[in-house]
């Protein structure tokens, strides 16, 4: 196995190939900053329009980076010469809206029918925050990023629907704002924040009991500041019930050759083609 300081300034590359070799298992937040980190959804061919038309009606909590065409298990625009199937840390299965397993390659699962989606994610902008001298809790204590559902509702397309799921970091006000300015330059990386403050005002009953992820400390005079999270379709996953869908493990991303810079305001998302 590989450490994560042997991972935190590598390429994107070098962590796709640790996942691959089966040599990195555990959450990717903090490696290879500067690099775009992504969340996955794959997808049945007949039920990707209605999934592309509900990232597309929710930017917030699903930004497109790339969209696969039907087969393909490579992610030919953001990472070429990637697999799909092998080089996130943990995977996903689900059925009929359950989540049945957890794997470490997805190889044998693969169908022709299948698309994929990779969706900005908040880790993306975690370098930046560290270069402005903020702390990021969960990478401080070595936990996965806390994450919740919310009572904020999704807008429907088709048969996905359901609530928005959120990521949590703690900060004081002042750094709270200084937060907030960082990461409203990264619209596909989820953006601002879409709360800050009481957790119960949107849902949250519990801060030490996420739903998904780890719980990390909130000092005295820091509020919980929450982001838009890319485990949101694994929430509607749940409502919408397709028959098959495979999704990353929370907290486990794909590495993308993006860079950072490439997500801040003028980044647009690209859809495969075969033209």
């Amino acid at each position: 196995m590989v450490t994560p300081h042997e991972l935190r300034h590598s390429s994107a590359a070098a962590v796709r190939q640790a996942c691959r070799r089966g040599l990195w298992r555990a959450p990717t937040a903090g490696l290879a900053l500067g690099y775009v980190q992504a969340n996955l959804v794959i997808v049945p061919a007949d039920w990707a329009f209605e999934f592309l038309l509900f990232c597309q009606r929710n930017p917030q909590a699903c930004p497109l980076l790339e969209v696969t065409e039907p087969g393909q298990t490579e992610a030919r625009l953001t990472a070429p010469g990637s697999d799909l199937r092998t080089d996130l840390p943990a995977y996903r299965l689900w059925q009929h809206g359950e989540c049945v397993e957890e794997v470490t390659d997805v190889s044998s699962y693969w169908r022709e029918d299948l698309v994929a989606f990779l969706l900005g994610c908040s880790f993306t902008f975690e370098a930046a925050l560290l270069q402005a001298g903020l702390p990021v809790r969960h990478l401080e204590q070595g936990r996965n990023v806390p994450m919740y559902r919310t009572c904020l509702q999704c807008h429907a397309a088709g048969r996905f629907h359901g609530p928005m799921v959120v990521s949590m970091r703690p900060f004081t006000p002042a750094q709270a704002i200084r937060a907030i300015q960082i990461t409203s330059r990264y619209p596909r990386a989820h953006g601002a924040p879409v709360h800050l403050g009481d957790p119960q005002a949107i849902g949250i009953a519990d801060l030490q009991r996420p739903d998904y992820g780890e719980p990390v400390d909130i000092h005295t005079g820091e509020l919980p500041v929450f982001w838009a999270c890319g485990v949101t379709p694994q929430a509607v996953l749940l409502q919408a019930r397709p028959p098959f869908a495979i999704t990353h493990k929370p907290g486990h991303m794909f590495l993308t050759d993006l860079r950072d810079y490439d997500l801040q305001d003028c980044f647009t998302p690209v859809i495969a083609s075969s033209v």
